[in-house]
């Protein structure tokens, strides 16, 4: 079967460095960090009192107050996000065929605020069970994807993915195909998580994932960098509108780029540690590229994973080394997470959004807070430390790989 093209027509963004794609872009152009100091709840006894929390945000200004209590954050920010790309792609809802327009959302966690709440609330109580009517869909992953879908009618395929922090990238990687093979003609695709919680901050603390940089949280996330100590936590979304490419020339749609292609494998190796040698994330780039029919030497910029783990970092840097070979040298490799924390199963989706902003504006936004090199790793790499780097950037790869051992791999093209 022939696969039909997908291109970009729409995209949204709601990050801790930014509220709109337009400002998430000039956060990370900038190189703005958004860790801060925890405001959603007290964690002055706990080890890691920082994250990179979304700022300024009243979801009253999006959604109505009776409406906006029925759902979790993580749903809110999703409803927000999608509402941005909807727009972005100026779509003619009376025109369109809603039955062929279906939405597949990423979370990693889903409604981890709600589930925490009603638990702690139930514990402080007399143990009669009293539990708020919408804990259960408030709760739920999927619900995100289900109320966008009721938001605008799109009737078609609908359902969210789960693989940790690469369910957003698995999410529009699922929505690709799906056009692909002619069962949708556009998609609205992405990812949300809310995740800065007592439950989230000290589950990841317990893991000892999270940095304990306290004394400077804006200096937290630092990938590649010798001194790092893991990951600042995250939250947000991140959305963008897919469609079949005929589809969009014939409504004059504008086009950002074309998501060519995306690649799926597993570390089969441990339950949150990456395979040393970074044999998953070679495979996932690798199936990336055969899948879009790309060249390694096409390749001019790759948005890493780049979580600032210790592990994580050498092993991601030894598979691009292994895939690119000679070329790896002449890519601008950055991460985007040094700005924005690690949003886990929304990683994927806003790190999409800065590829395709990077093909747009041909920039690379810089690896913030880069300053020790650690001798583990390649340092003829260029991971665009600490400035933005200008590049006709003509294809653009992101990774996002996620406990258990789950990687998914995009891959846009310029038009």
């Amino acid at each position: 079967m022939e696969k039909r093209r997908v291109v970009v027509t729409g995209i949204g963004a709601l990050t801790p460095i930014g509220n709109t794609a337009q400002e998430f872009w000039e956060g990370l152009v900038a190189g703005k960090s958004g860790a801060a100091p925890i405001t959603h709840f007290d964690a002055s006894k706990f080890k890691t009192k920082f994250a990179c929390e979304v700022k300024n945000f009243n979801v009253e200004d999006f959604i109505d107050k009776k409406e906006a209590r029925k759902l979790d954050k993580f749903a809110q920010y999703a409803l927000v996000v999608a509402d941005e790309a909807v727009k972005d792609a100026h779509l003619d809802m009376d025109t369109l065929d809603k039955d062929r327009i279906g939405v597949i959302w990423g979370s990693g966690i889903g409604g981890l605020e709600t589930f925490q709440n009603e638990v702690i609330n139930f514990n402080e109580g007399d143990g009669t069970p009293r539990f708020n009517p919408f804990f259960i869909p408030k709760m739920i992953a999927d619900i995100a994807a289900g109320v966008i879908s009721i938001r605008y009618g799109f009737r078609g395929p609908n359902f969210t993915t789960v693989s940790a922090c690469a369910s957003a990238a698995n999410a529009m990687i699922d929505a690709l195909n799906y056009i692909r093979f002619g069962y949708a003609d556009m998609m609205v695709s992405g990812g949300s998580e809310a995740a800065v919680t007592i439950a989230g901050i000290g589950g990841f603390n317990a893991l000892h994932a999270l940095s304990t940089f306290n004394e400077n949280p804006a200096k937290a996330s630092r990938p590649f960098d010798a001194n790092r100590d893991g990951f600042v936590l995250g939250e947000g979304a991140g959305a963008v509108v897919l469609e079949e490419y005929n589809h969009a020339v014939a409504r004059g749609a504008t086009i950002y780029c074309e998501l060519a292609g995306g690649g799926l494998s597993a570390d089969a190796y441990h339950m949150t540690a990456p395979h040393p040698e970074g044999l998953g994330a070679k495979n996932v780039m690798i199936n990336c590229l055969k899948d879009a029919g790309v060249s390694v030497n096409e390749v001019d910029a790759i948005n890493m994973h780049g979580t600032s783990t210790p592990l994580g970092d050498i092993a991601e840097s030894k598979a691009v080394l292994d895939v690119f070979g000679e070329h790896a040298y002449d890519i601008n490799i950055n991460s985007t997470k040094s700005m924005t924390g690690h949003l886990l199963g929304a990683a994927g989706a806003i790190e999409a959004v800065a590829s395709i902003l990077a093909i747009k504006h041909s920039i690379v936004p810089p690896t913030i807070n880069f300053e020790h090199p650690d001798e583990k790793i390649d340092q003829r790499l260029n991971f665009t430390f600490n400035k933005a780097q200008h590049r006709d950037v003509k294809v653009a790869m992101s990774n996002t790989f996620g406990f258990g051992g789950h990687n998914a791999c995009l891959l846009f093209k310029k038009i």
